[in-house]
């Protein structure tokens, strides 16, 4: 098994690994959905901030295809991950069963590498081998749980509700402000929206909360002002 890992430093799949691709996903989503929202709207309305017709449309459009191609690209990524999980979990099923004895010695290494004793190395693996030895090698070589696989298909739901989420604020509000104001306080409603889901991130990995709120507004805002500076230099009126 060593030489698909090198165990003991490896990225797990589940446990801590599952949830930080929940937050990966609904974070990307989210923050996708606001700059794309805000980006396309606020393009659109510096040829034309009156033409809430054309504003609209390109909106609507921006959404429904944003979001399928975020549930897909999702859909394909968690895919690829669940197919490795698999194919991970029956190579260590058969090499249990072929060479019992060197995936012991192997996962006994394994401890050993952490910091244990190879005595208690050799007592931790046949307490747990005893209880359950797939689970056992999964868990120290991989990180993964054979019953907690990652799913594919609510992976690309919570990446397209994310976007979706995040790409009405600035739609809603470009379209409900007076149009004067339209193009200023869509910016003001995305980065605050962006602020919340750089807050978010923080909160849930445990870390430092200014490091993600900074990289989401400033990268966001950078996003939005280039549309607006792109749709404002070529006077593009849609409709």
């Amino acid at each position: 098994m060593t030489d698909l890992v090198d165990a003991p430093e490896v990225v797990g799949f589940g446990g801590l690994g599952a949830r930080l691709n929940w937050l990966r996903a609904g974070v990307l989503g989210a923050n996708d959905g606001l700059v794309s929202g805000a980006g396309l709207c606020i393009g659109v309305a510096a040829a034309d901030p009156g033409n809430s017709p054309a504003i609209l449309t390109a909106g609507v459009a921006g959404l429904l295809a944003g979001a399928c191609a975020m549930a897909m690209g999702e859909y394909v990524s968690v895919s690829s991950q669940r197919d490795t999980e698999v194919a991970l979990i029956e190579r260590e099923r058969r090499d249990l069963s072929e060479t019992p004895e060197l995936e012991f010695d192997e996962l006994v290494e394994v401890y050993r590498g952490q910091g244990l004793t190879e005595a208690t190395a050799r007592q931790v693996v046949e307490e747990l081998s005893a209880h359950d030895a797939l689970a056992a090698h999964l868990r120290a070589e991989y990180g993964i749980h054979q019953h907690e696989l990652t799913n594919p298909w609510h992976a690309a739901a919570a990446s397209a509700i994310a976007f979706t989420s995040g790409f009405v604020l600035p739609l809603l509000a470009m379209m409900l402000l007076p149009i004067g104001l339209r193009i200023p306080l869509t910016l003001g409603v995305a980065a605050l929206g962006l602020f919340a889901t750089g807050w978010v991130s923080g909160h849930v990995s445990e870390s430092a909360k200014y490091q993600p709120i900074i990289r989401n507004v400033l990268g966001g805002s950078a996003a939005m002002a280039l549309t607006w500076a792109i749709g404002h230099l070529f006077g593009v009126v849609t409709g």
